[in-house]
């Protein structure tokens, strides 16, 4: 038997005893995320306060600038006219860019004391719903923020939520109410009225981060007189959440981590929910770029993310 033919024999001999391993680049493989990614409007709101973009622009900046492919409107920066929202889905649907929830705020007080400005809340309610159909939106959001008692309140929301919810049911619409500020950053309060309506379309909007019930929004960006813990609101919230969650995020450490809100905690309780749609990137913060504070959010989502069994 010549040397070479030794050697050989001898390297099939070494492996022989080593033990199998799989492939390396498999196991590192990011694992696919239990969610899918949406950008909220509101992340560029000073850009498009400033003229510096547009939202006819918005879908061809969610996909080619951050690389998702769904959004979500603000009313106060859409037009609600048969040739803009023509123009709109155009340019979304060019992109291959899905229109996935329309957010309400201008359309009037879905809880206020006066009976006739909550019908008419409801009808203007109704005009957006109708636009966010012809954009091929699954989900409005709405808003239940009041100063008036608690029990009041929830009394209100009951009653308008299921209204607006009838009306909009044949053109296949949910309507979903967030945590904004007032008793609404109450996460008990909030699945007490969704479960009160128990209408098929009808439910909520987690957000991370709006859980200051003394907040005219709910912002705890800054110091807050009454904070609601936010893992037990969104734990509370989340078994009526239709329209997706929001990943609401402030600043980031040198770890790319949130400064304020536990993603991995936050995520976990979404996987443990069962809840599988759509999170939207919502950035707010005031002390980085709005593109950059977009960017590292859906990072830390997809990092997190990918790593939640």
């Amino acid at each position: 038997m010549n040397s070479t033919r030794r050697q050989f024999l001898g390297q099939l001999s070494t492996l022989a005893t080593v033990p199998f391993l799989p492939n390396i680049e498999a196991l590192s493989a990011p694992r696919e995320l239990f969610f899918k990614i949406s950008l909220a409007q509101w992340s560029l709101h000073r850009a498009l306060l400033k003229k510096e973009t547009t939202t006819l622009d918005f879908p061809k900046r969610a996909h080619r600038d951050f690389g998702i492919s769904a959004v979500e409107y603000v009313d106060q920066f859409v037009k609600n006219e048969p040739d803009y929202l023509k123009e709109l889905l155009k340019r979304s649907q060019d992109e291959g860019v899905v229109n996935h929830l329309l957010m309400i705020d201008t359309a009037g007080n879905l809880v206020d004391a006066d009976a006739a400005k909550r019908a008419d809340a409801i009808n203007r309610h109704y005009a957006w719903a109708e636009a966010a159909k012809f954009l091929g939106c699954k989900t409005i959001r709405v808003n239940l923020q009041s100063k008036d008692s608690a029990d009041e309140v929830r009394k209100r929301a009951i009653e308008s939520m299921g209204r607006l919810a009838e009306r909009i049911k044949p053109l296949n619409i949910n309507v979903v109410a967030e945590n904004h500020g007032g008793h609404s950053s109450d996460g008990s309060w909030m699945a007490s009225v969704a479960k009160a309506v128990s209408m098929s379309n009808c439910g909520l909007l987690p957000d991370f981060g709006n859980f200051c019930r003394s907040h005219d929004w709910g912002s705890t960006e800054k110091a807050c007189d009454r904070p609601y813990d936010r893992y037990k609101g969104v734990t509370e919230m989340l078994p009526y959440a239709k329209g997706g969650v929001s990943a609401k995020s402030y600043g980031f450490n040198a770890q790319g981590k949130e400064t304020k809100i536990d993603y991995g905690r936050m995520l976990k309780l979404v996987k443990d929910a069962g809840f599988n749609g759509y999170i939207g990137v919502e950035f707010e913060g005031e002390g980085m770029a709005e593109d950059e504070g977009i960017r590292r959010t859906k990072a830390l989502l997809e990092t997190i993310g990918s790593k939640i069994a």
